[in-house]
């Protein structure tokens, strides 16, 4: 296990002196949340508008680092190290607890707008079930990590609205007016189509769900999990083709041929992660085949022996390195590893994928972190920036802190 001993080493080192030292530079202490934009030059904008599902997924990633250090993933000197402590970390949580509270959170309608001014008043008052996920994954993360009761009924109030607004009989929607109207899904319908349904929203409120049954043990979470995991194998999941589909209409019509390889990658270990926290063992026989088959099909059309495409539609591969695919990988392959153990080529793939991150993605400037999107030479392109509303510690501090879980469970 020499090879899992130092990839657990040098991810907490690049978590704790990489990750986490960008992020707390950029935390607004005389507004609220952090800033939410950053050029591939290196230059922030105070004055950009701050994107809610940023600010949850910036106070889960502070969350779940302060999480490491009180199951003992991370000690005390690891964090001194590098210049904070864990209260530090801790105090990064709250600050982001507050900014969702007192600042995303609708207080007469209900619901997480999509974006902020940089003074904190409401930019876009979209409210989509994606972004309601985050807040629930972040609050309930913000209750396991601080103990904040308020957090988690805020969660809970959150789940609510999502089952009693934000679905049909047939299962979840996308976007909705302020009040919680219907309107048409721009926000996550890409590849020039519209979709009513998505497998993105679908996955995500997945997880967000299994974080907040994980705290909470809810009875009406745990039904609510159940059902997604049924529509996922029934509708999502297309086994003639081995992947998600990705973009629906309202009767889960695939609108497009599209498999995107990040998606299933990460789906795959998502599932495993919430049938393990349901402790189902029918739901067990149900998936393990299908997160089998994803993460099998992945290695075989989208792995190049160092780093994952980004997707194919209609036959055509898009072979740019996208950040969080590359981060998912990772997590996805060490997952098909230690489900299914013989399969050292996972163990493989994943070693070679952090070593693309290392040498290629990880932007090596000082006072930078990752960058967006690289060819599959690993050159970087200019245009995107560092930090927007989508570009986030979610993805590539989550697997740091994935590694480090699995690693120790692992030996």
């Amino acid at each position: 296990m020499t090879e899992l001993t130092r990839l657990a080493g040098e991810t907490k080192e690049h978590m704790l002196g990489k990750i986490v030292p960008f992020w707390r530079s950029l935390r607004d202490d005389e507004r609220g949340g952090w800033y939410g934009y950053v050029s591939f030059d290196l230059e922030t904008d105070p004055e950009a508008v701050k994107g809610c599902i940023l600010n949850s997924r910036i106070t889960w990633f502070f969350s779940n680092v302060y999480k490491g250090c009180l199951e003992g993933l991370i000690s005390e000197e690891d964090c001194r190290r590098h210049g904070f402590s864990p209260e530090d970390l801790k105090a990064e949580a709250a600050h982001g607890y507050e900014f969702l509270k007192g600042h995303c959170l609708d207080r007469r309608n209900g619901g997480i707008y999509w974006s902020l001014q940089a003074d904190g008043t409401p930019e876009d008052t979209t409210k989509h079930t994606y972004n309601q996920a985050f807040a629930i994954y972040a609050l309930s993360s913000c209750y396991e990590a601080l103990g904040e009761k308020e957090a988690l009924k805020t969660a809970m109030e959150l789940f609510d609205l999502i089952e009693e607004k934000c679905r049909d009989e047939a299962g979840y929607l996308e976007a909705f007016t302020e009040d919680f109207q219907p309107e048409s899904n721009e926000k996550l319908s890409e590849n020039g189509v519209l979709a009513a349904r998505t497998m993105n929203t679908l996955l995500h409120v997945f997880e967000a769900y299994t974080q907040l049954y994980k705290v909470s043990r809810e009875k009406r979470v745990e039904r609510r999990l159940e059902w997604i995991l049924d529509t996922f194998t029934d509708k999502i999941y297309n086994p003639e083709r081995h992947r998600q589909e990705v973009f629906f209409d309202e009767s889960y019509h695939s609108l497009i041929d599209l498999h995107s390889y990040g998606h299933d990658i990460e789906a795959a270990w998502l599932v495993d992660l919430g049938v393990k926290i349901l402790d189902s063992p029918d739901y067990e026989r149900k998936l393990a085949p299908v997160t089998r088959d994803l993460t099998e099909q992945i290695y075989r059309v989208a792995f190049d022996g160092h780093s994952l495409a980004n997707e194919c539609e209609k036959g055509v591969v898009n072979s740019h390195r996208i950040w969080w695919v590359q981060a998912e990988g990772v997590v996805g392959f060490l997952n098909g590893f230690q489900k299914d153990g013989g399969h050292r080529e996972y163990l493989e793939a994943a070693l070679r994928q952090w070593e693309f991150i290392q040498e290629h993605v990880v932007d090596m400037r000082a006072g930078s972190e990752w960058f967006w999107e690289v060819d599959e030479k690993g050159r970087p392109y200019p245009d995107r920036p560092l930090v927007e509303p989508w570009k986030c510690p979610y993805h590539n501090g989550r697997m740091c802190l994935e590694i480090l879980k699995r690693v120790r469970e692992l030996k």
